[in-house]
């Protein structure tokens, strides 16, 4: 699997798909053939067995097909707005969130905020939000008190790859624990 043609993906169909001429429905799903064809004609070389490829190899399962596969969507992660077409689920009583140490302070004044993105990614375990923490510099993991949050009336919402979504974190539900 090519690391380029997956970081094209995250891309287009979290972020830019206009880039490419290609078109998201409300859901984010975009039409394989459709993709495929303009992938190709954007200098991606890309194929039906290359992208199941992709989908299938994803470390992080950045990718959904559709049950009959004709469609594909980002599980997460999008800066372009779409509903998931998720319901809100109750978390594990505590989620994590990998960042970098150079971030605390705004954090722990302003709480979690999705920033370029439509919603704050959390984790269900510490060493996934460390690696995360290290993509952006010298890791830093906060816990956040889910149950808490939930009991509040907060919304959580799981994407297809097991990543929990929420809107914001408010500080108070922060703990710094490494």
């Amino acid at each position: 699997m090519s690391a380029h043609t997956s970081k094209f993906l995250s891309y287009v169909l979290r972020h830019a798909p206009e880039s490419i001429g290609l078109t998201l429905d409300g859901q984010g799903w975009a039409d394989v053939s459709d993709l495929l064809e303009k992938a190709n004609a954007a200098g991606t070389p890309l194929d039906g067995v290359t992208l199941r490829q992709i989908v299938a190899e994803s470390d992080k399962k950045r990718f959904t097909l559709s049950d009959d596969g004709l469609r594909i969507r980002a599980a997460q992660g999008h800066s372009v707005t779409v509903d998931l077409d998720k319901s809100p689920s109750e978390p594990p009583p505590q989620l994590f969130h990998g960042t970098a140490t150079r971030f605390l302070d705004a954090i722990m004044r302003e709480g979690l905020l999705p920033g370029s993105r439509q919603q704050v990614h959390l984790s269900a375990d510490d060493v996934t939000a460390k690696a995360v923490g290290q993509r952006h510099g010298r890791p830093a993991i906060l816990s956040v008190d889910a149950a808490e949050m939930f009991a509040a009336g907060h919304q959580f919402y799981q994407a297809d790859n097991g990543v929990w979504l929420i809107d914001a974190v408010p500080a108070e539900y922060l703990t710094l624990i490494d």
